[in-house]
């Protein structure tokens, strides 16, 4: 079929291009050619016949289709495309968006809707989407016709990346089928972005730090990455200053096995002043100022401390109690301060103390998460991808489990559970040559359990550690610790996490011995980069009393 086309010259004639076929255009452009989806009948006509080059990964369940799509974006650096069903499909992914959001996770999420041309008579499936997810997207596009919506998930792709987010389009089941057209899009090829420095600001903040009698730095999620690891290690060193790590953190911003770091910052406001206040500058790299949990009344550090922040996210300066905040690139900001701050010894107080390690189970007692993360440590390669959702354990495993490569750490800013095992098996997706490790509460797995369907039949080699204790455990701790009485959830010690993956047709173990979880980890740690098949390690725990 072909048309005349007013942008074309008299007479010439060019063939009929669909809108889908423009959207596969796109997708191949802004190399976004793996659709994680679950896919519904709104949907049928965009993914049914995908041409070849398209790699489709099916989760069993939105929130592990987000999950998968934010741990592939976060290993690759790239937006991940992700194809969601109207109403329902958009509302079971909200968590998942959520974290992708606080995480800075680019994602452009196509939701299905009903067909355009009975839209107004509210049919079956017709999704009221506007605001279902709240603010958590960075744009939403309403396509006004067919024709728009090629130049629209363009535009999606351009906003996640800007905003560092989900970016969402509706498209009406009809509109895939619809001529192009021959327009110019209302959406740039590219857009290149320069990296934010600092002018004259630069010497401003040298010279705060070259008056300060003993300066700090803390490190969040936007200072990971290899050069600001280097850039911000180089300035640790040549301001002799101790590093810590932010509170719910996504990420870490600092290799915790370098002698300067001194640990990850406490998430109350009374340990946050005892831990900084003999600091007189605080220097905030790459992080917000500070993500607390429990609400305590006082200051979060003394009056007395100058607090000076550099990030690239505008958005964390609004919020700040920095005296003193810098929109920036964090590595330029410290390899241009590396050259201007006087050097300096290190400062005995920022040696962190040794971590003992504990002795093994005797007879009849349990296994502590601290064994768990104990034997991880001493066996886990270097470069290993470390996923975190166990809130009752995560000071334990931070304890014990430094992170010692740029991407080595992954958790869920925003605190909701069902994250850390779908994101695995993206972030093993998208960085097949890592060993991917998720340490991971049986009470947490269970939010997110469908995705091992997903890594069994693609054949992800990533380990599951489920530490089980039958319980939410932090919920318990909390519970006691608020002094109202018993808590009113049971346990749900009935609950087999390997008897489930068995029948999602995942391989599992489950573990309730010291010596066999240590010969089960050292036989699959040494070879866990090359796996191509998911285990679960269902480790029989009980909590460690400090944690719940």
């Amino acid at each position: 079929m072909t048309t005349a086309d007013p942008g074309l010259a008299a007479g010439e004639a060019v063939p009929e291009k669909t809108v889908r076929k423009a959207v596969f255009e796109v997708l191949r452009h802004h190399g976004m050619t793996t659709i994680f989806a679950n896919p519904g009948s709104t949907e049928i006509t965009f993914l049914t016949g995908l041409p070849d080059d398209l790699d489709f990964k099916l989760a069993l369940h939105e929130g592990s289709v987000v999950g998968m799509a934010t741990g592939w974006a976060t290993a690759t650096g790239r937006p991940a495309f992700v194809n969601l069903h109207t109403t329902a499909g958009l509302a079971n992914a909200a968590g998942a968006l959520a974290t992708a959001r606080t995480n800075r996770v680019p994602l452009v999420v196509v939701v299905g809707q009903q067909d355009r041309r009975h839209l107004a008579h509210d049919p079956f499936l017709a999704g009221r989407l506007s605001g279902l997810v709240g603010d958590y997207p960075v744009w939403t596009g309403h396509p006004a016709r067919a024709q728009d919506v090629p130049a629209a998930v363009a535009r999606a792709h351009h906003e996640a990346v800007t905003g560092e987010g989900p970016a969402l389009v509706v498209v009406p089941m009809d509109d895939w089928l619809q001529p192009a057209g021959r327009l110019r899009a209302a959406a740039p090829t590219d857009i290149r972005r320069g990296r934010p420095t600092l002018g004259p600001e630069i010497d401003e903040l040298a010279a705060v730090l070259d008056n300060a009698g003993s300066p700090v730095l803390v490190v969040g999620s936007a200072s990971d990455g290899r050069s600001n690891w280097a850039a911000v290690t180089a300035l640790a060193e040549r301001l002799g200053a101790p590093v810590w790590q932010e509170p719910f953190g996504a990420r870490a911003g600092f290799p915790q096995d370098h002698p300067t770091f001194a640990g990850h910052l406490p998430p109350a406001r009374s340990a946050v002043r005892s831990v900084l206040g003999r600091h007189d500058v605080i220097l905030v790299l790459g992080a917000p100022v500070f993500r607390q949990y429990p609400w305590e009344p006082g200051e979060l550090v003394p009056r007395t401390s100058t607090v000076l922040q550099v990030t690239p996210y505008a958005d964390d300066t609004h919020h700040s109690i920095a005296d003193r905040a810098f929109v920036a690139d964090v590595a330029l900001t410290c390899q241009a301060l590396v050259g201007r701050v006087r050097g300096r010894d290190a400062q005995p107080a920022a040696l962190r103390p040794p971590v003992t390690p504990l002795a093994p189970p005797r007879i009849g007692e349990p296994l502590r998460p601290g064994h768990v993360f104990d034997i991880l440590a001493r066996g886990l390669p270097r470069d290993t991808i470390l996923v975190e959702e166990s809130p009752s354990s995560r000071p334990e495993l931070h304890r014990r489990v430094p992170s010692r490569a740029p991407l080595g750490f992954l958790s869920a800013a925003a605190g909701g559970l069902g994250f850390g095992l779908p994101a695995a098996i993206g972030l093993k997706l998208g960085a097949p040559r890592r060993p991917v490790v998720a340490v991971l509460g049986d009470g947490s797995s269970l939010y997110g359990i469908q995705g091992l369907w997903s890594a069994a039949h693609y054949h992800i080699g990533a380990l599951f550690v489920v530490l089980s204790n039958g319980g939410y455990a932090i919920m318990d701790r909390l519970a006691e610790q608020s002094g109202q009485g018993k808590q009113p959830w049971p346990s749900f010690t009935e609950v087999s996490i390997s008897g489930i993956a068995a029948g999602l047709g995942c391989p599992a173990q489950r573990i309730r011995d010291y010596d066999d979880l240590a010969a089960t980890l050292a036989e699959h740690l040494p070879a866990l980069a090359g796996r191509t098949s998911p285990l679960i390690l269902d480790v029989e725990v009980a909590a460690d009393p400090a944690y719940g």
